[in-house]
């Protein structure tokens, strides 16, 4: 049994120590907002913040998260950084197919966090590890700017 702090409320779960954050939150936590790509932590789609960084749950272990402060693209929005965000996410128009974007919004509140004002290398930077098939990268770096004005 595990206790895990997920967006600010104590949860918990009889899963094995290794299980991924991200199944522990689909199938056990019914929250699935953070998506499954790859499996491998190479796209993106399942990031969380854990204390604050961005981090790839399908790695990050139960184990590994005990203790810990998980954030969640259904939390996220609570947060001021999260809540310019999804804003300028919204306001720019950045979605297309959307599967990306709940990665994506995590990485760009946790770069506004870090970096208020972020230049373009610091987007590119943070951004660098979510991959957007439908290539909306231009209004993603245009929606950090534009939340890191508000």
């Amino acid at each position: 049994m595990f206790e895990l702090t997920v967006n600010g409320t104590s949860r918990q779960v009889d899963v094995p120590a290794d299980m991924p954050v991200l199944w522990v939150l689909r199938d056990v936590l019914a929250m699935t907002g953070t998506k499954f790509g790859c499996g491998i932590a190479q796209c993106g789609a399942c990031t969380v913040h854990l204390d604050g960084n961005p981090v790839r749950s399908c790695l990050l272990t139960v184990g590994d998260a005990a203790g810990k402060q998980i954030t969640t693209i259904e939390g996220v929005g609570a947060t001021p950084e999260g809540a310019k965000i999804q804003k300028a996410w919204l306001d720019l128009e950045v979605m297309q197919c959307g599967y990306c974007q709940c990665g994506q919004i995590m990485s760009a509140t946790a770069l506004i966090k870090a970096k208020p004002t972020p230049t373009d290398t610091d987007i590119d930077e943070a951004m660098s590890g979510n991959i957007c098939r439908c290539g909306t990268y231009v209004r993603i770096r245009a929606a950090i700017h534009a939340a890191a004005a508000a």
